[in-house]
């Protein structure tokens, strides 16, 4: 079992293997060597030299939307495809202009694109509170995408599960730039750096709400270590 989020070493940063946990995967010579030789093949090594490339310039300099431009820049990618939610136009609108300024074309594809209902696809009851109401369809999203000779897809606000279905079909190299979290302003870290606070009771059985927002919250807090 790994356990790095728990690990107080971080002996991998500078190969210290005495200092490593026994489950430690730089203990796994097995895994070392596979992984490795699956950066042998020309392109993937040109990704992994060119994304070291932009973190180390861009390193607490530059902000998530400049480092995917310079990215596509070193990596030679023409046409950035843009999947977004149907509910970030105005942001895949800003994207798009800031992605154009910086001599990039784009393709820019909502969830709702190419879409079925709800009802068509077994899924009525899911309907929120629409007559009709069309059903997200990221695989959709990833196709057209493809279709349009896309060098590079980047997410910007797909639903959670919508997200992976895109992730898992799109053919294409694939980066985000917005994460959606209605609740804290899409920027989803906000609720781990509030868990041990305000967030406590939200996060953490057997306290944690999975009912109506509204419902009463508990008077005490699990103790969470």
């Amino acid at each position: 079992m790994y356990t790095c989020g728990h690990c107080t070493k971080q002996a991998c940063m500078l190969n210290d293997y005495e200092a490593m946990p026994k489950n430690c995967p730089c203990r796994d010579e097995e895994l070392v060597e596979e992984s490795r030789k699956m950066y042998e093949p020309e392109d993937i090594e040109k990704l992994a030299k060119l994304s070291c490339e932009t973190e180390y310039e861009g390193y607490c300099r530059r902000t998530r939307i400049e480092e995917i431009m310079e990215f596509a820049e070193k990596m030679g990618y023409k046409k950035i495809g843009l999947a977004h939610c149907v509910g970030f136009i105005n942001e895949a609108r800003m994207i798009t202009n800031i992605f154009k300024a910086n001599g990039l074309k784009v393709e820019s594809i909502c969830c709702k694109g190419a879409t079925t209902s709800k009802a068509k696809m077994g899924l009525g009851e899911y309907q929120l509170n629409l007559a009709y109401e069309g059903m997200c369809n990221p695989i959709g999203q990833a196709m057209a995408l493809e279709r349009q000779g896309c060098d590079l897809a980047v997410i910007a606000g797909l639903c959670v599960g919508h997200d992976t279905l895109f992730i898992k079909h799109c053919n294409l190299p694939v980066t985000y730039l917005i994460v959606k979290d209605r609740v804290t302003g899409h920027n989803p870290a906000a609720a781990l750096y509030l868990s041990e606070g305000y967030y406590k009771r939200r996060l953490y059985p057997p306290t944690r709400l999975k009912g109506d927002i509204g419902e009463k919250w508990p008077d005490t807090a699990p103790d969470v270590k």
